[in-house]
């Protein structure tokens, strides 16, 4: 039962309910400080995921060699590109509330919010694990951050945030019920890894938060393909010869 993926859409459409109906209210200086706490919370999130790693050199490979795949693809471009297209669809039938936000800075903030939610890899990385293990905490956890996090844009951007839930969900359910299938071929060890290399874009995502370093997640998200091959090979081929 795919009991973490419901309750994070969920949350994406209260939030912005009840920030569409909260507007202006909020003061910009509210939203920040609130904002660094995501980012805190985010970066714990990913760090209590990395210890649970088993074989280093593994994740190291995948996360690296994952990235410099994405970034080589172009994959953060094109996820940007693809939720442009999602924003045509979702503004045409909620268009910007009035407010002082221009035209164009309301497409640009509501494409990021977009892959905010759709495409995060803390998203793309609970979802998998979920399906995978049973286990909803990750995406229990980022139903929290996304409830406020919907809140705040939708008080800008209005009810629109709302309607990204579905998207989210189709998404997400898709990761969900895909996982479940190539469950039965992992092992202990590789799907410790894969958790491991989630955490690393959890913690990037954590400092992307708090404006430290602008890390490139999208293109991170490779690096979850590759460490459960990359760990299996590890443990049955590479380590009896080094050991």
């Amino acid at each position: 039962m795919p009991i973490g993926v419901i309750v994070n859409g969920l949350s994406v459409a209260i939030g912005g309910m009840i920030g569409a109906l909260v507007g202006g209210r909020l003061k910009q200086e509210f939203k920040d400080n609130l904002n660094l706490v995501f980012g805190i919370c985010s970066m714990s999130m990913g760090i209590s995921s990395i210890v649970l790693m088993e074989n280093m050199p593994a994740v190291v490979f995948a996360v690296i060699i994952g990235t410099a795949l994405g970034l080589w693809i172009h994959l953060g471009e094109r996820i940007n590109r693809g939720a442009g297209w999602m924003e045509q669809g979702v503004a045409k039938w909620f268009p910007a509330k009035k407010s002082n936000m221009e035209k164009q800075e309301f497409t640009a903030t509501l494409v990021t919010v977009i892959v905010l939610f759709c495409a995060s890899g803390t998203g793309i990385y609970g979802s998998i694990i979920s399906g995978m293990t049973g286990d909803h905490s990750i995406l229990m956890a980022k139903s929290i951050l996304d409830l406020f996090t919907a809140l705040i844009f939708a008080c800008s951007l209005g009810m629109v945030v709302s309607v990204i839930a579905i998207p989210q969900m189709v998404i997400f359910l898709i990761l969900f019920f895909c996982a479940g299938i190539i469950y039965p071929m992992c092992t202990p060890a590789m799907i410790a890894d894969f958790k491991a290399c989630g955490g690393f874009i959890i913690l990037a995502t954590g400092f992307r938060m708090v404006k430290l370093r602008m890390f490139p997640i999208a293109d991170m998200i490779p690096g979850m393909i590759l460490v459960m091959p990359a760990s299996w090979l590890w443990v049955n081929y590479i380590l009896p010869l080094v050991s």
